[in-house]
């Protein structure tokens, strides 16, 4: 088990954790939610969460029933702040009942023991119903530690009237990608096919994830570190090419700095989650009827892989005192139609989710106008079939991606280079586990 240096295992680090279920309800002080109805009343729970459309979510789900009452608090988004907050409130055992926790987030709130082993939670019936592939992400040593909402499988959106005018063909793969930006510099001076964003560390991990990169990896019983396997340094050279030779912009994207030259027809695509469909008709109102969505370039046309970006899911800490309450809620949040109703009623989302059922009540929801009435949903449907389920995220995510970024950002001003960045991360990583005295390998 690699017990050198008396560090603790994968396996063993978990194993140490609160388990969910009927036990863990029984020993804790309030009670499930039989007893609470047995004293008159329904279950109460709290929810937290930066979700738009939370808030519906919650109204409509206390509507449907009289068992469970849930009480919801909107917290800032996880790096304003957020899981801060989780962390915090943990520490003092009144985290809540139930919170949203990003995909790369969840392994490292697990290993900490906020969040609880949801395992013996979870039906069989949810278990069928969310795809095999997000389930994977929140899943180790065989135990589940949240629920998936939604899974955003990496896309290209573009603009299908500059390529046109430039007489540009949708590239397939990301040989033709390069060659379509070689296309826009001589036809567009000023103008770029896409932005290497220095504000990239999540994208840089989904595009090492599509080529089969594995930055971490737990099967040997011990943290594998290999954020600059051969896969990645693959897609680094790419990248580092385009940024050399001048054919791509490199900067912060989702910033002003981005959005400003969307809007200025400055850059013809962007590479994104699902779930940014809605983020550019968003943020782009006046470029309605422009835009299309594609898969994202494949390194060989016969290899469909692809990475994801963005996603959340739904957790239950370890100061929950009504686990069966907490799932019942999360079950009827991630599965439920009324629910994904109430949740798109709040604005403008091209979420996907992790349950292929509520596809049509998405695709029914989304205005497709913006995109020329292209069927997009059809579109994410096929390209989640063809996430990876082999990715691991690692357990100080937020660490490991601002080190990336910091590294990037220095890329942009002229110092250093994209693998520097990712190196210096895989050192820094490594420290970091070995500080909370995980089993690490350095692959």
């Amino acid at each position: 088990m690699h017990g050198r240096h008396r560090r603790r295992s994968l396996l063993a680090a978990l194993a140490a954790l609160p388990l969910g279920g009927a036990a863990a309800t029984a020993c804790s002080s309030g009670g499930g939610p039989d007893r609470a109805q047995a004293r008159g009343g329904p279950a109460r729970i709290t929810f937290w969460s930066a979700l738009r459309g939370s808030q519906e979510v919650v109204d409509a789900f206390n509507k449907s029933q009289d068992r469970v009452r849930v009480d919801f608090e909107q917290i800032p988004g996880g790096q304003q702040g957020g899981y801060a907050k989780l962390r915090n409130a943990a520490r003092a055992g009144n985290a809540p009942d139930v919170a949203t926790v990003e995909y790369p987030q969840v392994p490292g709130f697990a290993i900490d023991g906020v969040l609880r082993d949801l395992t013996p939670l979870i039906s069989d019936r949810l278990r069928k119903a969310v795809l095999p592939a997000a389930f994977a992400l929140t899943t180790f040593e065989k135990r589940t530690y949240s629920v998936p909402l939604d899974i955003e499988p990496m896309m290209l959106f573009y603009r299908r009237d500059l390529f046109r005018k430039h007489g540009i063909d949708l590239p397939r793969t990301w040989a033709e990608f390069e060659d379509a930006a070689r296309t826009v510099r001589r036809k567009a001076p000023g103008k770029r096919l896409t932005t290497f964003p220095s504000d990239g560390g999540s994208r840089l991990a989904g595009f090492a994830w599509q080529a089969n990169g594995q930055w971490f990896d737990t099967r040997n019983g011990a943290w594998e570190v290999s954020l600059a396997d051969g896969p990645t340094r693959k897609v680094i050279a790419y990248w580092q090419r385009l940024v050399d030779e001048d054919l791509a912009f490199q900067n912060p994207i989702d910033t002003p700095v981005g959005v400003a030259q969307i809007a200025k027809s400055q850059v013809f695509t962007k590479m994104s989650g699902a779930w940014d469909a809605g983020g550019i008709m968003g943020s782009q109102p006046g470029q309605k009827g422009k835009w299309g969505v594609a898969p994202s370039p494949r390194w060989d046309a016969g290899n469909r892989q692809v990475g994801t970006h963005g996603g959340s899911t739904f957790a239950i800490t370890k100061d929950s005192r009504n686990t069966e309450a907490a799932m019942e809620f999360i079950e009827w949040q991630v599965s439920h139609p009324d629910s994904l109703r109430a949740r798109l009623s709040s604005g403008i989302s091209s979420m996907y989710p992790a349950v292929a059922g509520l596809v049509p009540v998405a695709r029914k929801a989304f205005d497709s106008g913006y995109y020329s009435g292209q069927d997009i949903y059809t579109l994410f449907e096929k390209e989640a079939e063809h996430v990876s389920d082999q990715w691991v995220w690692g357990p100080r995510m937020t660490s490991t991606v601002r080190t990336i970024e910091d590294g990037l950002a220095r890329v942009e001003g002229g110092h250093g280079t994209i693998l520097g960045a990712v190196e210096e991360a895989q050192r820094s990583t490594l420290s970091d586990l070995k500080s909370l005295g995980l089993a690490t390998r350095e692959g």
